[in-house]
């Protein structure tokens, strides 16, 4: 299944693609798509829809991102080895994790806000996992199983905020608007293999990013079962799993975008993105 959620910010509903990529209304169906809303339980509970009953949205307007309310929004650093190479970092022992404020979350298209005092906000194309059950001390054979479903994300940066001021890294990833989410949930049983999918971005046009999810250092599985170790996932959980090579940190000399640029990133099967910037007021 895709579904999504469309409409005004802090107003959107529920939808679902059919078999011919219209967008049908499930929200007299289900409640919000967050938290326990995209348990597998939850998901069975739509899969046993009968998806032509619904009514067609013509005129879908804006997307949201594809979950709402996020539990945890957490990261994955320094996670694809050319991307740990273009940065003069050492490949990870352990895989990174971080946190995004879950403030960040916005939809695909919705325009990106460079913060004020920004002078190197980034792009960095990420696949998405979202948390579908309870994952404790869960093993690498049984992770997959915990996982409600895929989607596409930019993990917008701020490299000075990140970098320079000391701290943590959060505080280069948070800013509103810093995370572009969907266009679609995609559920698992729809991604065979996480670990064989194209992920790219482009800015004005010009490709930056276009790799493959095989080059990631952790797999998703290694990820979930690591991560369990040290806390409890929930439903509605975000992992933002890493990003490849061709970040505007990487660069000789860097390149950041600035206010009228327009990013467009995409995994493969998860949708496609596009955001334009403007500088905060």
């Amino acid at each position: 299944m895709k579904l999504l959620r469309f409409g005004p910010a802090g107003s959107e509903k529920p939808g679902i693609l059919d078999a011919d990529g219209k967008v049908r209304d499930l929200s007299g169906k289900v409640g919000e798509l967050a938290g326990a809303g995209v348990s597998l339980e939850a998901l069975d509970a739509i899969r046993a829809i009968d998806v032509s009953s619904l009514p067609v949205v013509e005129n879908p307007g804006r997307i949201g991102s594809c979950v709402a309310s996020v539990p945890n929004f957490f990261c994955i650093g320094l996670n694809y080895a050319k991307h740990a190479k273009e940065t003069g970092a050492q490949p990870p022992k352990e895989p990174i994790i971080f946190s995004k404020a879950s403030s960040a979350l916005c939809g695909p298209n919705d325009t990106v806000i460079i913060p004020r005092d920004s002078e190197k906000t980034d792009w960095e194309v990420e696949l998405g996992v979202v948390i579908g059950k309870e994952a404790l001390y869960v093993s690498e054979a049984d992770a997959l199983s915990h996982v409600a479903g895929y989607c596409t994300i930019n993990d917008v940066s701020e490299r000075g905020f990140q970098i320079e001021k000391g701290g943590q890294w959060i505080k280069g990833k948070s800013a509103p608007t810093f995370g572009p989410t969907g266009p679609w949930l995609v559920t698992a049983d729809e991604v065979p293999d996480p670990q064989n999918l194209r992920v790219s971005t482009s800015v004005n046009g010009e490709v930056k990013q276009d790799s493959n999810t095989n080059d990631m250092i952790f797999t998703v599985a290694e990820i979930i079962s690591y991560m369990s170790r040290f806390m409890k996932l929930q439903p509605g959980d975000i992992i933002a799993t890493g990003t490849p090579e061709g970040v505007g940190m990487g660069m000789s000399p860097q390149q950041f975008v600035k206010p009228g640029d327009v990013m467009e990133i995409s995994v493969e099967g998860l949708g496609s993105q596009r955001q334009e910037t403007v500088a905060a007021e």
